[in-house]
């Protein structure tokens, strides 16, 4: 090879201070070269591609559209090799050696001015080249142009400030860089390393990517795709390949979107929630693309927290991004892009739900405690989420669920409120007390199960104008309920017994008052302040404490026959009368969780059965 064909040049100022930015500080991780040098062969192939369209003539045209990786550990290269539409002598001098020409750039505004619009194109091209001598000793690109009168060049540049060109002939339509490694970057020389960049960065590039011969791109971006070209067998292997997963996913959401962003997205449901399993707080999982290159595998400010759960990939080309691709210049449109696939996703639950209730019914076992996350902590998505919630109610079977929704279509016309009570299972909620006041009038109440839920209910408030409340909330006003069999004391005998109960309990009770909701149990505990007595029990059971003394209410019901046998003991055997009084208020107490310590309670039960066995 002869020197004086050999022309030299001096970057440009912009140039070198571009090299210094790159090599020293603009990625975090250097292996982020290989994704750029790749994206910039897809952009070269895609080019062509659109050029074959419109030239009658194009160079070596035979030539498959497909990018070539080759490794080699003894001579310590990497080639990257494309059959796109090269460059020529000045376009090299132009893309390689000035900051102010970008081939991509000139490509997409030419489009643009043509008024044809093509996604498919990055625009990086002749900047994210530079990432490639962060690990480079020497860098030389041989190249030649789509045109048929054009020659074949060499590029070749150590990054230290100056690049020579030179002709050679031989030289294939395209592109192709060969990076001489640094001694300290060698492992880039190894196919396993280079394949595995390849499989997280690149998976998704829509020509052939061959390693060493091998074609390592073996997954397509299904998401570009339109759903009726796409089975369900090719859905689930790219869910399998996205998730790293091995089952099959519950839901999908595939969609595009043109306003008010572009938008190409595939999401995806598991079946099983791992956080439930005990394996921890699950990290996001919607990879974020740009034209299928990857952006961020785990975008936090993308969704929501509570979505965390979500798997698949997000595609726009409206996100502009920084020089390095790493890192996006405007997070509101990032936000903005969120918005857009939270509540597209929120619809397809709501759709769901209706369509396949059994469906949607296994999908909220697992992952409802998500959308109570969500109706709990965020403000913007309450509305949404609370048509999403399904619990089990008094007057739906065991294992069936019920909407907030459906709950009010099935209200009274009088009725202005949305009951609940929070229990560990339906047997404990339906063996208590406090359901048969409601019973009686014939008021549906919701069954909650889980710690979260009077937390979701007490933050939500109201549904539909209907305020939302706890069934053993202590100062709830219920209408007349109808008569009930048995005479009851009278109104004087009531007033007494109260009177008396509450010298008997002493200081445990706030207050002893005759019960409008009891109607086959004798006693009743309710708490009066805004955590109910179910959410002190559940928080006890979880190992918390109780964040206050409990001020009890005590309501008794006249018409039961221990309440009016009680009101005739206090005046034959007072002692006997306060133990059975106190043995009650605690089996109260017990009921409602709000018994701190069962010890006496225990002891007084023996001293009562001591006496009803002297006699």
């Amino acid at each position: 090879m002869s020197t004086q064909n050999i022309e030299k040049h001096e970057f440009q100022a912009e140039i070198k201070q571009l090299l210094d930015i790159v090599i020293h500080s603009l990625y975090t991780e250097k292996e982020i070269f290989v994704r750029e040098l790749i994206s910039n062969a897809s952009d070269a192939l895609e080019k062509l591609r659109h050029l074959k369209i419109t030239e009658k003539e194009v160079f070596d045209d035979n030539l498959p559209l497909e990018i070539n990786i080759t490794t080699d550990d003894k001579a310590n290269t990497l080639t990257i090799q494309d059959f796109g539409v090269g460059m020529s002598k000045d376009e090299l001098t132009q893309f390689l050696g000035t900051i102010a020409h970008s081939g991509s750039k000139q490509f997409l505004q030419a489009i643009k001015e043509g008024g044809e619009k093509n996604e498919n194109l990055i625009g990086q091209f002749g900047v994210g080249f530079y990432s490639a001598f962060m690990v480079a000793k020497e860098v030389k690109v041989y190249s030649h142009s789509w045109k048929t009168d054009e020659p074949g060049h060499v590029w070749s540049s150590d990054g230290s400030g100056a690049y020579e060109i030179e002709e050679v002939e031989g030289q294939r339509r395209g592109a192709k860089i060969v990076i001489t490694l640094q001694d300290g970057e060698k492992k880039y020389a190894s196919k396993d390393t280079i394949s595995e960049i390849i499989k997280r960065y690149s998976s998704f590039v829509q020509f052939p990517i061959n390693l060493n011969g091998e074609k390592v791109n073996t997954i397509d971006a299904l998401w570009l795709r339109s759903k009726s070209e796409i089975k369900d067998e090719e859905y689930t292997e790219f869910y399998k390949f996205q998730a790293n997963a091995f089952d099959e996913p519950h839901y999908r959401l595939h969609f595009s979107a043109d306003a008010p962003l572009d938008i190409q997205a595939l999401l995806f449901t598991p079946k099983t929630n791992p956080e439930r399993a005990g394996f921890g707080r699950i990290d996001p999982a919607v990879a974020l693309h740009c034209r299928k290159v990857l952006i961020d595998p785990k975008p936090k400010e993308l969704l929501p927290e509570w979505l965390r759960y979500l798997k698949g990939v997000v595609d726009s080309a409206d996100l502009p991004l920084n020089i390095s691709r790493e890192t996006m210049q405007d997070g509101g449109l990032t936000q903005k892009l969120g918005r857009v696939l939270t509540k597209r996703y929120l619809k397809s639950l709501a759709e769901e739900a209706k369509k396949r209730p059994e469906q949607y019914a296994e999908f909220f076992k697992n992952f409802g405690i998500y959308l109570k996350e969500g109706v709990a902590m965020d403000f913007t998505y309450r509305d949404d989420l609370a048509k999403l919630l399904y619990f089990e109610s008094s007057v739906s079977e065991k294992g069936k669920t019920t909407s907030l929704a459906d709950y009010v279509s099935r209200m009274k016309d009088d009725q202005k409120e949305i009951y609940y009570i929070l229990g560990q299972n339906r047997e404990s909620i339906e063996s208590g007390p406090y359901l048969e006041g409601f019973k009686a009038r014939g008021l549906e109440v919701l069954f909650l199960y889980e710690p979260i839920d009077e937390y979701v209910m007490s933050n939500l408030g109201k549904f539909d104008e209907k305020g939302l409340v706890s069934a053993d909330q202590g100062d709830l006003k219920l209408d007349e309920a109808p008569a009930s069999e048995g005479e009851p004391l009278s109104e004087d005998d009531a007033k007494a017994l109260c009177s008396w109960l509450k010298n008997a309990i002493g200081e445990r009770v706030k207050e002893v008052k005759v019960s409008s909701r009891l109607i086959d149990s004798p006693v009743m505990a309710l708490s009066p302040d805004a955590m109910s007595s179910q959410m002190r029990r559940m928080m006890r059971q979880m190992g918390q404490e109780n964040p206050m003394p409990v001020e009890v209410l005590f309501e008794i019901n006249p018409r039961h026959a221990l309440i009016k046998n009680l009101n005739t003991q206090r005046q034959s055997n007072e002692d006997l009368a306060k133990l059975v009084a106190q043995q009650a208020f605690d089996n109260a107490l017990v009921a409602a969780g709000l018994l701190e310590d069962p010890k006496d309670m225990v002891t007084r039960m023996y001293q009562i059965l001591e006496q009803a066995a002297t006699k």
